[in-house]
């Protein structure tokens, strides 16, 4: 029981990181292909984010211990496993609860995600699932197989070609259990209305600072590693500086430098474009409007996090601000349409002319 907690919880872990890496561009992708992003889509996408990273899990770990190793077995024999559910079946007589017949039946129900997933997902027919459930299922019995490739010197888990069978029919009946999803709801065509324009609300608004938020923070971890790495390789420990703090400052003016040249460009963050929203003109010129843009975004933030006490404190002022003034409309413009008197508006949309938004002198 406690290898199978370990393995959920690593899976549920890895599958995290990798929900929050691809964050934006999964945000991107579903408003250009898709025109909205649904909270049920992205839970199918976070599952099976998970459910990869479980289906190795489950399968290749726990590693044995090398004092204690045992070569394991193989089986060749296509369907044995029948005969094997016949006769534990009839010592215990119990054809639901019986341990070699639970065995079978959780090898089916392990891959049966895999098919779901390949059609409401990918929007891959049955064929392509059975394809696909067989190679996965044989590259994790071959792993086994091979000692993890030549990591342990013999197989630590029994190749079994009746698990070949088991997985791949899962993933089979998954496929066709995803007939029950509506069919405008399955596969990653284009939706006929993706290219339709929306109203801006206060969920897009908050989603596209979360995409600023998470982006800014994944650009000054990866650069702050690679610089952390170089100067231990180039200097060592022998550095009369801190080598942390020297990382941790390059990240942000690398994260916070990446927003100001988008927005310099296009007049909008990332998490603009990933949302496909953008302010109107308003009472500013474009020169000051940008930088206006950034001066109130996750870039900002990031610097002045980086001043020291007290003057740090001023992100959390800017923060705070962003907060508020995102519950203050209904489209969340927050400072940059409050100070600039912009709107935000679907990018789908035609060119809004630069008049003031008379919205504002009523509230």
């Amino acid at each position: 029981m406690d290898n199978i907690v370990g393995s959920g919880l690593l899976a549920v872990v890895a599958g995290a990181v990798v929900a929050v890496l691809a964050f934006v561009p999964f945000v991107a992708v579903s408003y250009r292909r898709r025109g909205r992003l649904t909270v049920g889509r992205s839970l199918l996408w976070a599952g099976a984010a998970v459910y990869f990273w479980a289906i190795w899990t489950y399968t290749l770990i726990p590693v044995p211990d090398t004092e204690v190793y045992r070569c394991a077995g193989v089986n060749l024999h296509p369907f044995a496993f029948v005969d094997e559910v016949r006769a534990a079946v009839a010592v215990s007589g119990r054809y639901l609860t019986d341990p070699v017949v639970l065995q079978v039946a959780l090898n089916v129900l392990l891959f049966a995600p895999l098919g779901f997933f390949l059609r409401v997902l990918g929007g891959r027919g049955i064929l392509i699932a059975g394809l696909v459930g067989f190679a996965t299922s044989g590259l994790i019995e071959t792993t086994q197989l091979t000692g993890v490739w030549g990591l342990f010197p013999c197989a630590y888990r029994v190749f079994d070609v009746d698990d070949l069978i088991a997985n791949t029919s899962g993933a089979l009946l998954g496929s066709i259990l995803a007939f029950v999803v509506p069919a405008q709801h399955r596969g990653v065509e284009r939706a006929p209305d993706a290219e339709t324009p929306r109203r801006v609300t206060r969920r897009r608004r908050l989603l596209g600072l979360v995409c600023d938020v998470v982006g800014v923070w994944l650009v000054g971890f990866a650069v702050a590693v690679v610089v952390q790495a170089v100067l231990v390789l180039l200097v060592g420990e022998a550095s009369p500086i801190s080598t942390d703090d020297v990382a941790s400052l390059s990240g942000t003016l690398a994260s916070a430098g990446l927003w100001l040249a988008v927005i310099s460009a296009t007049g909008r963050s990332i998490g603009d474009l990933a949302t496909r929203v953008r302010f109107t003109n308003g009472v500013l010129p474009a020169w000051v409007a940008r930088p206006l843009r950034f001066a109130t975004g996750a870039g900002m933030y990031t610097l002045l996090a980086e001043l020291p006490t007290p003057w740090s404190l001023t992100a959390f002022l800017l923060a705070l601000a962003t907060a508020a003034l995102l519950l203050a409309w209904p489209d969340g413009r927050g400072l940059t349409g409050w100070i600039g008197r912009r709107r935000l508006v679907d990018d789908r949309a035609g060119v809004v002319s630069p008049t003031v938004d008379h919205t504002l002198r009523t509230r």
